[in-house]
């Protein structure tokens, strides 16, 4: 069908655009802040135009039509390049006063925050940022009530998730990019008795653990690469903070798992000693993930330029800015 547009509403893409993203009028109304009748009404509109239905309803959500789902990157992508193009400067981080609200765990924090705050002193004097505890592998829901602007951590299944779900076209509410790689090592106080040897997957096995654990389930991605080896430890103390987890074993003999980067800025490392796993365990991921409704706001763009930056400085080894499939 030709579309006519001389005549052509845009504003209709931007409906189309969100409802595709959230699979949901409702929640597509409230990003818009519109009503969810002015969505259906503009959802009409596109429909007479197009000569599609687009979208059809599918439990408490709407399923799309093959159209809609070979309009949408397209319209996605225009969208964003008028966004850039029609507001260039509505964001000066030298006078802007934003506050921004970031989740992720005190190892996280102190590997990128004191960066990121050189960063504001010199350009963005008037900015502030308010860092939450992460309590979870999974920060969708905190972003999706928007409690926080970003979460930053080692999230492997919800990148998975993510990516899944965009390569069978489904909507995708959530942008990632990675910041960095870091890796996991087993940690123990100097003249722990496993301490002048290399660590056996035996010896490991026979410790006594503890476990950083954000939910406080005595279980984690160590003890799964462990299940699939048909071994197990004995986890017997769970704390939420990687330097708490540091003080404990530097004055106890408990082995615990922190990230190799972590150590050295813990104030103790003198007092702990490293050792690689007795088993293969894959590098972590390092991501930073933001609900897209935050997509196009230049502050939000100088948020996340500005953490890529303190990654960089943190990090010059590793691979940074890495666009997460989906």
């Amino acid at each position: 069908m030709d579309v006519n547009f001389r005549t052509f509403d845009l504003n209709l893409l931007r409906v189309f655009d969100e409802v595709m993203a959230e699979r949901n009028l409702t929640r597509a109304a409230r990003n818009l802040s519109i009503t969810q009748p002015a969505v259906s009404n503009a959802l009409r509109r596109l429909r007479e135009v197009l000569g599609d239905e687009l979208v059809s309803r599918a439990g408490a959500g709407v399923e799309p039509t093959p159209r809609a789902l070979a309009l949408w990157p397209t319209v996605r992508d225009a969208l964003r390049q008028l966004q850039h193009t029609l507001a260039p400067g509505e964001f000066d981080a030298s006078t802007a006063d934003t506050t921004f609200l970031l989740a992720m765990a005190d190892a996280t924090a102190a590997e990128l925050i004191p960066g990121l705050v050189q960063i504001v002193e010199k350009e963005a004097p008037a900015i502030s940022l308010r860092v939450l505890p992460l309590t979870t592998r999974d920060p969708r829901r905190m972003l999706e009530q928007e409690e926080v602007d970003m979460a930053v951590g080692y999230f492997p299944a919800v990148i998975a998730s993510l990516a899944a779900r965009g390569q069978s076209g489904a909507g995708v509410a959530f942008e990632t990019q990675r910041l960095y790689l870091g890796q996991y090592v087993c940690v123990m106080r100097r003249g722990h008795p496993l301490a002048n040897a290399p660590l056996t997957l035996d010896d490991y096995c026979a410790a006594r653990h503890l476990l950083v654990s954000f939910s406080g389930r005595p279980y984690g991605f160590i003890d799964q690469t462990l299940g699939a080896l048909g071994r197990e430890r004995r986890i017997v103390v769970t704390v939420n903070q990687f330097f708490t987890a540091g003080r404990v074993v530097a004055n106890s003999d408990l082995l615990t798992v922190l990230p190799r980067h972590f150590v050295t800025v813990t104030g103790i490392d003198e007092q702990l000693v490293l050792r690689d796993l007795p088993f293969d365990q894959p590098m972590v991921h390092v991501d930073a993930i933001w609900h897209r409704r935050a997509q196009h706001g230049h502050a939000h763009e100088w948020l996340r330029t500005a953490l890529l930056r303190s990654a960089a400085a943190a990090f010059a080894d590793s691979v940074l800015g890495q666009k997460v499939p989906g």
